[in-house]
């Protein structure tokens, strides 16, 4: 997968072929029915077109035999015939668009289940607005050609064959002269043809760096301004969308060139056959009514030709796109549950052990985020994790709920490793609180309910007045149903805070992270939560990172980190009687008053 902008043109193998598309049989495959009747359709609009002309043939001949009964029943047939080609080009219509409706909801909903399972360590080395981009606008490219460019397509290679034959019926001659204009055609078609395929899925790519460059900054839009980096982002910004209207310049360029190409010569030599046609008439080798036959069905497969011409670059837009989509469908995750995972007993008693652990974050593969880790996690006890900023705090968090797998040594939950456990099943004993905590575009309620969906609404205000939430949410314009934003930009950073303590409360879980859990809140909002952390902390593990010591001091255990080896460990007072590294920050924060970050 790739990173952005040219990284992504160079990581990419370009696509050789439109049988890419073979990628979306099966999703059109539980269609077959849809396929069939819209295949029915597609036959009888393409067996009308293919009878009018005869009809013309016999209208314009009967003028001459002057026979008006004769002439009248032509004319019935010829509106049936309309009426034909109206019923069954709508029906063809109805029934393309619905498939090609269905196949891309199917398709969406099937890349969103696969990305929404991928860990963390899959979107170091993917953007997320490139994913964004896929499910949609690939997505669409797929839509119009489902929905419209492969019927049209099938129809005009009905079209082109069946005329074909009818022009060598009509005249062998001058569907000779026909044949040999056909080489002229499809070399073009081959040649450019090459080139208009690789500046499509170039320009897909482009379009996709663009969305992640601006998905990253909209997201970050507060950091943004302020720093005053308005101007470097949209100058960013405009960079990449300048290159992807340079690749859609020159693709577009292409497939111009390519139509003209191959129209002219099509109709060029339509011109050159009607030439010849007409001598023939005049000579008496065939009749009017005969020629202008000829010259419709010349017509119907110079226009599928070119019809053809236009949609061949539309399906290479789409082979791109359904390439992309496929890459992401297959797309190996690093952590992955195993084929047959172990069952976790149950009750979960929540005993943690690091044996021997080893971690590099994927994107710093010469950097030890853990290095040696052995940590045993009693059921029931709570360890606090201090030490200087990148000493691999928060990595204990991450590993613990298997956002990625150490290099060596191994995690273990109640005596199961936690790569023998379905990730599903073993995160429903965990609850987090993240030092960034997540609030959805929802209501307060709602936000809090994500711990437990199932959860009352005497449960949801149970937890929300444990976390000291309750308070500022009954003042909310319309209480604990209001909505709190994107990202929860109604709300300050204490208030999110509490809110993500809410969830966990509710979550009731018999493993607790609470990563950097108070530390967006006030001196009285802490001393509130933290009292509920101690209640909720006496029957269940609770693993805490954090950044004020002295929300640490009741802990049954301080575990000290540095460069990502455990230092020391022990309860508040002997770890300070030792006068080592923890000694050193509680003096930083007790005495001299200043904040260091744990």
């Amino acid at each position: 997968m790739a990173r952005r902008g040219g990284e992504i043109l160079e990581e990419r193998e370009k696509s050789k072929r439109i049988g890419a598309l073979r990628g979306l049989a099966p999703f059109i495959a539980p269609y077959r029915l849809l396929v069939l009747l819209a295949g029915l359709a597609l036959v009888l609009t393409a067996t009308v077109s293919l009878i009018l002309p005869l009809a013309v043939r016999r209208v314009i001949d009967g003028f001459e035999n002057g026979d008006v009964e004769l002439l009248n029943s032509y004319f019935v047939a010829a509106l049936m015939i309309a009426g034909l080609l109206a019923v069954g080009t709508g029906a063809r219509y109805y029934f393309v668009t619905r498939l090609g409706e269905r196949v891309v909801a199917d398709i969406r909903k099937a890349v969103f289940d696969r990305m929404i399972g991928m860990s963390p360590a899959f979107y170091e080395r993917v953007m997320t607005g490139e994913v964004l981009s896929r499910i949609t606008t690939d997505t669409t490219l797929i839509l119009s050609v489902i929905g419209s460019s492969v019927s049209v397509a099938l129809r005009n290679v009905l079209i082109f064959l069946g005329g074909l034959v009818l022009m060598l019926l009509t005249s062998a001659k001058l569907t000779g002269l026909v044949l040999l204009i056909v080489p002229a055609v499809v070399v073009p078609i081959i040649v450019l043809g090459r080139r208009l395929r690789q500046l499509s899925r170039e320009n897909q790519d482009w379009i996709a760096a663009s969305s992640g460059s601006a998905s990253e900054a909209l997201l970050s839009v507060q950091t943004v301004q302020a720093f005053t980096h308005e101007a470097i982002s949209r100058s960013r910004f405009a960079k990449v969308t300048e290159q992807s209207f340079d690749a859609a310049r020159r693709r577009v360029t292409t497939r111009a060139v390519m139509t003209v190409i191959v129209i002219f010569l099509v109709f060029a030599g339509v011109v050159g056959v009607l030439w010849m046609g007409m001598r023939d008439v005049y000579a008496g080798g065939m009749t009017r009514g005969e020629l202008v036959q000829f010259v419709i069905y010349s017509v119907m497969v110079a226009g599928a030709v070119g019809a053809l011409s236009e949609i061949w670059g539309e399906l290479q837009r789409a082979a791109g796109a359904t390439e992309r989509l496929v890459e992401l469908l297959n797309a190996q995750d690093s952590v992955a549950d195993p084929a047959q995972p172990a069952a976790l007993p149950r009750p979960v008693r929540g005993e943690i052990v690091f044996d021997n652990v080893t971690f590099h974050y994927p994107t710093r593969p010469d950097q030890s985020a853990l290095e040696g880790i052995n940590l045993h996690v009693r059921a029931g006890e709570t360890v606090a994790l201090v030490g200087p900023s990148g000493a691999g705090k928060s990595t204990i968090i991450q590993l613990v709920q298997r956002f990625y797998d150490p290099q060596e040594g191994r995690v273990l939950l109640d005596g199961q490793p936690l790569t023998d456990l379905s990730r599903g099943d073993f995160r429903k004993a965990v609850a987090l609180v993240p030092q960034d905590p997540v609030i959805f575009a929802d209501t307060a309620r709602e936000n809090i309910r994500f711990g437990r969906p199932d959860a009352s609404d005497a449960e949801v205000e149970a937890a929300a007045r444990t976390a000291a939430a309750h308070e500022f949410l009954s003042r909310l314009p319309d209480g604990y149903d209001s909505y709190v934003g994107e990202r929860g930009v109604m709300l300050s950073g204490g208030q999110k805070q509490r809110i993500a303590i809410a969830r966990a409360i509710l979550r009731d879980a018999p493993v607790l992270l609470l990563d950097e859990a108070t530390s967006a809140l006030d001196a009285e909002s802490e001393r509130l939560v933290q009292h509920a952390v101690d209640e909720m902390s006496q029957d269940r593990t609770t693993l805490i990172v954090a950044h004020r010591l002295a929300t640490v001091k009741k802990a049954d255990r301080i575990v000290v980190f540095d460069e990502g080896r455990i230092v020391a460990e022990g309860t508040h007072d002997a770890l300070v009687a030792e006068d080592g590294l923890y000694a050193r920050l509680a003096r930083l924060q007790f005495t001299d008053g200043v904040g260091e970050t744990a």
